[in-house]
């Protein structure tokens, strides 16, 4: 987008839920966190923690008072979907964003997903890792795994994305909060993708780097879970509930009246909360 266009977006209108599910990243949830805190937009920081055994619990509670505005806690773990649709439903921000609590997406670039929403051209704008971005090297039967399930997804929601799996998923408060969701593990990214293309929701891919983690160093998805998201494409693409079309609003939520001083005024933190 040139230069001049993004200086003319109502950047100072507009606040972003960012919902990061955790479950064991101690190692790297603190820094995650400062990191989205230095990006340059009106956020709200909503984290749940799904769970976690191994001290993040303890570290998200200190952390709370400077760099978190909700935090929820899961007596148990329940999986990411789950974790997702309680931080979905607890977003008072006028567009709300994944961000996962490792550092394999970078912040850094939400302003960059969240332009062709501004600019009213999106209602949903996925963030690649298959566009051309810089990516470290790492397991190559994942991208082909990657890759047939997007082209799997594509055939029954008649997208052409390339990177239907991505964590990096942004979309206007109101359609998400409309959206059916069920799904409690992985499944939620083929459930996402299904019924934003149920709700005939525009779409926008946009490349973005990406910073993969070995298993080594705490990478979760596996075989099985590949497996399950093939499920779950026949599932949410094949069976109800339908969506009901979505219509965009005539006015945006951030050109109402008085909207900026609504984006700047904090919400209160919640340290409870429970999966359904």
């Amino acid at each position: 987008m040139p230069a001049a266009a993004r200086r003319a977006l109502p950047w100072d209108r507009v606040r972003l839920s960012v919902v990061i599910p955790c479950f064991n990243e101690r190692a790297t949830v603190e820094t995650l966190l400062r990191r989205v805190r230095e990006v340059p937009l009106h956020l709200e920081v909503i984290v749940v923690d799904d769970g976690s055994t191994d001290g993040t619990r303890e570290l998200l509670r200190e952390l709370e008072p400077e760099l978190i505005d909700q935090l929820i806690f899961h007596e148990r773990n329940s999986g990411k979907g789950s974790a997702l649709r309680t931080g979905f439903a607890r977003a008072t921000g006028d567009v709300v964003v994944v961000q996962d609590a490792d550092l394999e997406y970078d912040p850094y670039e939400l302003p960059l997903l969240l332009e062709p929403i501004l600019a009213g051209k999106a209602d949903a704008v996925y963030g690649s890792r298959f566009l051309g971005g810089p990516h470290r090297v790492l397991f190559f039967w994942h991208s082909v795994g990657n890759k047939f399930l997007t082209l799997l997804s594509n055939m029954f929601t008649d997208l052409n994305l390339t990177d239907m799996e991505t964590c990096y998923k942004m979309v206007r408060r109101e359609l998400l909060q409309s959206l059916p969701l069920s799904a409690r593990r992985f499944g939620i990214e083929p459930e996402l993708t299904a019924r934003l293309a149920q709700a005939g929701a525009r779409i926008y891919e946009m490349p973005i780097s990406y910073h993969g983690r070995s298993y080594a160093e705490g990478k979760k998805i596996g075989w099985k879970d590949g497996v399950s998201a093939l499920w779950a494409i026949l599932k949410y693409n094949l069976f109800p509930p339908r969506v009901p079309r979505w219509t965009p609003p005539e006015v945006e939520p951030w050109d109402e009246p008085g909207r900026l001083a609504q984006a700047l005024t904090p919400p209160a933190s919640n340290a409870s909360g429970d999966p359904d």
